[in-house]
């Protein structure tokens, strides 16, 4: 990805591993949408993306992680670390996630469509949302008390929760429309509906 929001990846070894899983993630997208998620097998995807199934597994444990599976968390934790830290939280966590979503839509709008409605769609991903939004939260919260020094208690705890409540539905809504309203828009009235 060539965003200024994402660091490159800086020797060599890194460079062709970034690539090999990006292959691995892209052929897997196209074989979900061409044969449903449960028709298609790792064999199959590591086959299409030209590598062995087990480079796949080194790349991604499980077939659900190539779906699951991405480098937005790093680049929202970095965004809300630039954030002033006399911004409140959520505003804090608004503009971020924006900012974020912004540069992912602008360059990986299909695939974050394909990726979004597999997981809110297919049973066995659907299932494994819970548990990575839990993580994120927990992310999130850790992220947005490290501006003002604070522990990631009980109201960093509730504001990530919000935050992530409020990107689902917009997430929902999205998928539900077939891709065909701006994301960031919804995201921020999503926002909106949160409050002041």
């Amino acid at each position: 990805m060539s965003d200024p929001a994402y660091p490159p990846p800086t020797s060599l070894r890194e460079r062709k591993k970034a690539r090999t899983r990006q292959a691995i993630q892209e052929h897997a997208l196209r074989l979900f949408l061409a044969q449903g998620y449960d028709g298609t097998t790792v064999d199959q995807i590591a086959r299409a993306a030209g590598v062995s199934s087990m480079t796949f597994f080194r790349h991604f444990p499980t077939k659900e992680s190539v779906v699951e599976s991405d480098d937005y968390d790093p680049l929202i934790v970095r965004l809300i670390e630039q954030r002033p830290p006399a911004e409140e939280p959520l505003a804090a966590l608004r503009h971020a996630l924006g900012e974020g979503l912004s540069a992912v839509y602008a360059t990986d709008r299909d695939a974050l469509l394909v990726r979004t409605r597999l997981v809110l769609r297919t049973p066995a991903l659907r299932a494994r949302l819970w548990e990575n939004q839990h993580a994120t939260e927990r992310m999130l919260a850790t992220a947005l008390a490290a501006r003002t020094g604070e522990e990631p208690g009980l109201r960093m705890r509730v504001i990530a929760a919000a935050a992530l409540a409020a990107v689902t539905a917009a997430l929902e809504l999205w998928v539900d429309g077939d891709g065909e309203e701006h994301l960031p828009a919804l995201v921020d009235g999503a926002f909106s509906a949160l409050g002041p």
